[in-house]
Formats: C-alpha cells, sequence, structure tokens
C-alpha cells in the first residue's frame, strides 16, 4: 500500500515514515500542500495523512479541493488542533478520519489500515481469500492458519492484492500502488515476485490473465 503523508514537521515526518515503513506501507513525503497537490494529481495513493498546519495554506483548503476536483482516496487528518470545530472544519472539508498530535503511532497505524480496508469494500479486519488469510491490523500472512513469512516487497504485493479480490489487477496498477515512484519496477520483477509468492502460498492461488493482470483465486471447495 502506498502512502502520501503531508507533514512539514521533517523530524515527525521522518518518525512516523520510518514507523509505517517498518509496517511494509510504502511512503512518500510533501512538505507543503503545494508539493502535495502535484502528487496527489500525478500519482496513485492508497491513503493520505494530511497536517492542517502547512506553510502555503491550510490543509482543509488543500482537501476541500481535492474533493471537488474528484480525488477520492482515503484522507487521515493528524494535527494539533482538537478542538470541535476544528473537528469538524477537517469532516466537511472531507477527511475520513482525524487523529490530534500527540499521537501513539500504533493508532495511526490502525486508523491507516482500517481507512485503506474499508476503501476496497472490506469490513472486517482480516482478509481471506480460501485458506490464505491476511490480518489488516497487524500485516500478518496465515495460509490454513500456519503463519507464512514474506519480504516486506511481497507483503506489499500480496496486501494490494487480497485488498482487491476478486477484482483483476493490472501491471499498471500494482506498478502505481506498490512500487516506490523513482523504482517502477518492468514487468519482469513483477512476474518474479509473484512467482515467488505462488511458491509460498501455491501456484494456483493467484492466476495470471494474460493482457489484463493479476486475481487471487478462492480454493474453497464449492
Amino acid at each position: 500500500m502506498k502512502i502520501l503523508l503531508i507533514e512539514d514537521d521533517g523530524a515527525l515526518a521522518e518518525a512516523l515514515a520510518g514507523a509505517l515503513r517498518d509496517a511494509d506501507l510504502l511512503v512518500e513525503r510533501a512538505g507543503s500542500g503545494a508539493a502535495a497537490d502535484f502528487l496527489v494529481r500525478t500519482e496513485r495513493y492508497d491513503a493520505v495523512i494530511l497536517d492542517l498546519g502547512l506553510p502555503d495554506g491550510d490543509g482543509t483548503q488543500w482537501l476541500a479541493q481535492w474533493r471537488e476536483d474528484g480525488f477520492d482516496l482515503p484522507v487521515l487528518v493528524l494535527t494539533a488542533r482538537e478542538r470541535w470545530s476544528d473537528k469538524a472544519a477537517g469532516f466537511s472539508a472531507g477527511a475520513d478520519d482525524y487523529v490530534t498530535k500527540p499521537f501513539e503511532t500504533a493508532e495511526v497505524l490502525f486508523r491507516l489500515r482500517a481507512l485503506v480496508r474499508r476503501s476496497h469494500g472490506h469490513a472486517h479486519p482480516v482478509l481471506s481469500c480460501g485458506a490464505l488469510s491476511y490480518d489488516t491490523h497487524v500485516g500478518s500472512v496465515t495460509l490454513a492458519g500456519r503463519p507464512i513469512t514474506l519480504t516486506a516487497q511481497e507483503s506489499r504485493l500480496l496486501a494490494y492484492l487480497m485488498h482487491a479480490a476478486p477484482r483483476i489487477v493490472s501491471r499498471t496498477e500494482l506498478a502505481e500502488h506498490v512500487y516506490d515512484r523513482d523504482h517502477e519496477p518492468d514487468s519482469n520483477v513483477i512476474d518474479v515476485q509473484i512467482s515467488r509468492l505462488r511458491k509460498k502460498l501455491g501456484s494456483q492461488r493467484i492466476a495470471t490473465l494474460r493482457g489484463q493482470g493479476y486475481r487471487m483465486v478462492d480454493d474453497t471447495p464449492s
């Protein structure tokens, strides 16, 4: 999952981005509304963490403009403003959730994962596809109850496919949501990583649809 973190406090942004990356999330940063606006309009993100006190305008103004222009990605406001009027303004601008500083990183991670999950239409925190389960709260994977160890990149790839299931996911979509924009992979890299996932999960659980992309397969007996 690719997250855009919009925060002008460099130390705070670095610490939070590091914690999110440790949780196998892909994080890109912006320190101003203008920089964030460019990224929102040119890149694809699964969620945004937005500070309201930006150096070039209030975060609610940038958010309201994105909503007006049709950008419906989940937005978690993370700010020191704790008055009800500030919260109301954030939600009115289009925020999906609101957390005040100081905050617990674990809470931000839980809320962020819940936003991403619900944006894909999943209410339950554990996503299942036959015997394969992905716990969105902690990012763990089990197969028939047995823990599966994945690399960070494999975890991001599987998480996106599980969130999207049963929809077909194109190579382009995977490249946009699972890989850093400065290191976008060619199709062979994606093929190799899909192959590694199949070796760990079973070859039948990720189907390749020629010319279309990949899809998770529910192996539950009918």
